[in-house]
């Protein structure tokens, strides 16, 4: 561990503090130099310069959104590409043949649409207990 840096005079000498000579032994001299250096600094009293912070906009998340958006139809459009071939699909007494993108997708917005149909029912019931709370 190394000793914190003291300032030196011109002559690169380290000035003596009169509460230096205090201290009866050199081994408390050096105690009472670590001791002040190691104290924490008072803080200035101007605030140091910040860059400014730009606040976040509904056109800003408008675009991250649309990035987004691009980007998941452009892993659509791979996905697309490359499950061309040809399933056959049975459900109880219906069979059909499609393409395997095209019957994952149908399975994935399928998924989707339950998903928003149970969460707005959930939303919904929690709506109605707050107002019935509230009165």
């Amino acid at each position: 561990m190394s000793l914190p840096h003291t300032r030196r005079d011109s002559n690169g000498h380290v000035p003596v503090r009169s509460s230096d000579l205090a201290a009866s032994t050199p081994t408390d001299r050096v105690t009472q130099r670590v001791q002040r250096a190691v104290e924490p600094k008072p803080e200035p009293t101007s605030p140091s310069p910040t860059p400014a912070e730009v606040p976040h906009t509904r056109t800003g998340a408008a675009w991250v959104a649309l990035v987004g958006a691009a980007l998941l139809a452009v892993l659509l459009i791979i996905f697309l590409v490359q499950n061309t071939r040809g399933t056959e699909i049975s459900f109880l007494w219906m069979t059909t043949s499609t393409p395997l993108a095209v019957a994952l997708l149908i399975a994935a917005v399928g998924s989707v649409l339950l998903t928003l149909i149970l969460g707005t029912a959930r939303i919904a019931q929690l709506r109605r207990l707050v107002r019935k709370q509230r009165n």
